[in-house]
């Protein structure tokens, strides 16, 4: 099983580390695509703040996030898994995971990223900000800049199994699985029961407690229709919609009656 999350807008800090080695990240058929989106990205912080802030859409109340931007080649690296936070990780729990579950997670977890594509939990990362958004000056848009490195890597990295998409719009532009990937793929919505309508929030919490969910009981489905039953025993309300045709993804609605 391979898990698609996207990363969280705040982070972590760095902490005191050893800096970033690019090269010893985890999907390695995307370095050059990474080494492209950092270099830039570390001389427009370094130059005119205010351009890299308009750049970034960042407020005036973030102008540290410029400089931390900056200083990406030299600051602290920490495990991914430990820089992303906000409310989907903070369900998920990583760090409270048993040691069989931690396992599961480094090897089922893939944080889709604006600058670095995407990390493994455990590849060692600073902290940053540059989402899935941003338009670099000579890059360009990033979306479109990962599609093509992604579009030869991430197969590999689905492997034969199930792929279970979490990511939101901006980051599932990056990669969209095609032909039998597509067809082994499940996206997620989780839904307010009564209104039937998707609530941030509660969304991203409940993402978090799904993963958090299979992976503490070892669950490993094949596939999307082996996932529904696998959430079902859980104790998830899901409703399925098999792809209409081959080559596109299963759509999965978590329904919950509580938002919180």
């Amino acid at each position: 099983m391979l898990v698609l999350l996207p990363p969280s807008e705040g982070k972590a800090s760095s902490g005191r580390g050893a800096p970033l080695k690019p090269e010893s990240l985890s999907l390695p058929g995307l370095t050059d695509a990474r080494e492209a989106v950092l270099d830039e990205l570390v001389e427009l912080c370094a130059g005119d703040e205010d351009k890299a802030r308009e750049v970034l859409g960042l407020s005036e109340g973030l102008r540290d996030e410029v400089a931390k931007n900056a200083e990406l080649r030299t600051a602290g690296a920490r495990p991914a898994g430990e820089i992303y936070t906000g409310v989907l990780y903070d369900s998920l729990g990583l760090a409270s995971l048993d040691t069989a579950a931690k396992r599961r997670a480094a090897r089922s977890l893939l944080v889709f990223s604006g600058l670095w594509g995407a990390v493994r939990v455990t590849d060692r990362i600073p902290s940053y900000r540059c989402s899935m958004g941003v338009k670099l000056p000579g890059l360009g848009a990033l979306g479109a800049h990962w599609r093509g490195p992604m579009a030869s890597v991430l197969p590999e990295a689905a492997g034969s199994g199930l792929v279970l998409d979490l990511r939101s719009a901006a980051y599932a532009a990056a990669w969209k699985p095609k032909g039998e990937v597509a067809g082994r793929t499940a996206s997620v919505r989780v839904l307010h029961a009564p209104t039937r309508k998707v609530v941030s929030h509660f969304n991203k919490a409940t993402k978090g407690r799904i993963v958090r969910s299979l992976l503490t009981a070892g669950a490993e489905p094949k596939g999307p229709a082996e996932l529904v039953e696998a959430l079902g025993d859980l104790g998830y309300v899901v409703e399925a919609q098999a792809p209409a045709k081959s080559g596109q993804a299963w759509s999965l609605d978590v329904l919950v009656d509580e938002v919180h």
